[in-house]
């Protein structure tokens, strides 16, 4: 193993404190303790310190405005279906669909839906029964779970206020009630719900 050279001599201070350390302690046999610096060695100046650049902060993004919460369909209006004295202004039924295909169906009814000014419209998912083979990919009941997750979804959230499970008479866990946001017409800022 060679030594190795050090590229870096002592400044005057820190020889002085080497030396200050070295006098309290004994030194090993066969060494020596070091020279004290003479006192005349002024210590080095320190060199300027160059002023601290000034941190960038990254520009703010602006914030997306929030998206209202989702709010349940109000419990009179659930009285109401429950009872029959009150209907549902439109129904989809997505039985038998695809998950694409179910979820273009949903976008077309909700828009077609709010453009003709209903309020509150039922959404059929069917309750998804066992799976016929014992196959990874036969999974069943895809919508039921999915269709929420979509209303949930920022591109919906436009048109939807809240939605809720249906009540038995209209499907029970197989279908949704989702209440419509009232469209808004132009030159007015009303956005009004429903």
């Amino acid at each position: 193993m060679s030594k190795r050279s050090r590229t870096r001599q002592l400044s005057p201070e820190e020889k002085r404190l080497w030396s200050h350390v070295a006098r309290h302690v004994k030194p090993m046999k066969g060494k020596l303790l070091p020279p004290e610096p003479e006192p005349g060695e002024a210590p080095a100046p320190k060199p300027a310190l160059a002023p601290p650049s000034p941190v960038l902060h990254p520009l703010p993004v602006p914030a997306k405005p929030a998206l209202p919460p989702l709010a349940p369909v109000e419990r009179r209006t659930l009285q109401a279906l429950r009872r029959g004295r009150k209907d549902v202004d439109s129904v989809i039924d997505l039985h038998g669909m695809r998950q694409e295909e179910a979820h273009f169906a949903l976008l077309s009814f909700l828009h077609r839906a709010q453009s003709s000014g209903y309020g509150l419209v039922l959404v059929i998912t069917g309750k998804g029964g066992a799976a016929a083979g014992f196959g990874i990919f036969e999974e069943r009941g895809v919508l039921r779970r999915m269709v929420p997750h979509w209303l949930r979804l920022p591109d919906l959230r436009a048109l939807v206020i809240g939605f809720e499970e249906a009540s038995p008479q209209h499907g029970g866990s197989g279908a949704l009630y989702v209440r419509l946001r009232r469209r808004r017409s132009a030159g007015s800022g009303d956005d009004t719900l429903r």
